[in-house]
């Protein structure tokens, strides 16, 4: 997956590291995906957010290059059935371009 800054494109994750593809985004177009591993990123601070799964304990995650907000990273989930997502990262589909993808 590439995001495409203003002039370049900077690679943040790979389409084999995608673990959920659909899930529904609190803020900007509402779609995203969840990952298991990205790049080429830099992390806001921690904090405290409800989202539409429940409270979780997140940071959010911006282009290494153009410092543009594209996902969050879930650190803590407070309920039991969201436990699957911490350590896992969420990317807005709006901010990225599938390239070399199979799927």
């Amino acid at each position: 997956i590439r995001r495409p800054p203003r002039s370049t494109q900077s690679r943040s994750s790979a389409a084999s590291d995608v673990y959920k593809r659909q899930t529904q985004s609190t803020w900007g177009s509402g779609k995203a995906y969840l990952f298991n591993n990205v790049v080429n990123i830099t992390s806001g601070p921690v904090e405290d957010r409800i989202l539409l799964s429940g409270l979780h304990t997140v940071c959010d995650l911006f282009c290494k290059n153009c410092h543009t907000k594209i996902g969050w990273k879930y650190e803590k989930a407070f309920d039991e059935s969201q436990k699957y997502k911490e350590g896992k990262f969420i990317l807005e589909k709006a901010h990225l371009v599938k390239k070399y993808w199979t799927y």
